[in-house]
């Protein structure tokens, strides 16, 4: 399945504004276009953002009312890292750069909405059941139905505690996609979507819809042999390990 990059869902069209110029031209350009922010670029670097509310105190010109800090991420980053960093920021939207710094674009919270509307997850779960059949000499079933989170076992020991806080944004808003697991008898083994499963039982959720594949006999298949030997057994027992935010997103400050 496709990894999406942030330079899959970014926007091209780029509007930025110069340091030089006076605030009033900065409202107009609110007011014509209903963007909030602008990224400002002095030459071809960033050096600044001005948001809507830089303006509630008037200054004459945008160097005076931007922010020199400035969050931004880059084309080749993942999308889902992108979207950890606007969670974990509070940012609605982040200008993407290259490598000289130069704005090339920009991702939105609404571009990282649609990535999630659009993603394949039947192909995931397509490629996954002919893993499991081909290698196990098996047949299994697959359908959509509700699984009970208590149930589920985890088959990895580590999450990102900035993509927990992401999909529990997601399950308050009803944007999650299904999670994917594997039935073994009496067993429910989690395949995709433990972040999603542990948001889920932090926030009181009982259960959530998954693609379920049914596994005809009774074998412990390789993901569970690991899970024995991590020692995992519920998602309570699931570590939250710090994100390494190196080539995700960087901010810059200018003097």
């Amino acid at each position: 399945m496709k990894e999406y990059k942030v330079k899959d869902y970014m926007t091209t069209e780029l509007l930025t504004v110069r340091p030089d110029q006076g605030t009033d031209e900065v409202v107009e350009l609110i007011e014509r276009t209903g963007h909030d922010s602008f990224p400002v670029v002095s030459g071809e670097r960033l050096v600044g953002i001005i948001t809507a509310r830089d303006l509630i105190f008037r200054k004459d010109r945008v160097s005076d009312a931007m922010s020199k800090r400035v969050v931004v991420t880059y084309p080749e980053t993942r999308l889902i890292d992108a979207a950890r960093v606007m969670f974990r920021e509070g940012h609605s939207k982040l200008p993407v750069v290259d490598e000289d710094k130069r704005p090339i674009g920009i991702i939105t919270n609404m571009d990282i909405l649609r990535s999630h509307i659009e993603r394949a997850t039947p192909e995931k779960v397509n490629m996954l059941t002919r893993y499991i059949e081909n290698l196990y000499r098996i047949k299994t079933t697959v359908r959509v139905s509700k699984v009970d989170v208590q149930d589920l076992r985890p088959t990895q020991n580590k999450i990102s505690p900035d993509e927990l806080r992401g999909r529990e944004y997601e399950l308050k808003r009803g944007l999650a996609e299904p999670i994917v697991v594997v039935k073994v008898a009496n067993r429910t083994l989690l395949v995709d979507g433990h972040h999603r499963a542990l948001a889920a039982l932090r926030s009181g959720i009982k259960t959530l819809t998954a693609y379920v594949i049914t596994v005809n006999e009774d074998i412990t298949l390789g993901i569970e042999k690991t899970a024995d030997r991590m020692g995992i057994h519920t998602l309570e027992d699931l570590k939250e390990t710090e994100d390494t935010f190196k080539e995700i997103a960087e901010i810059i400050e200018s003097g």
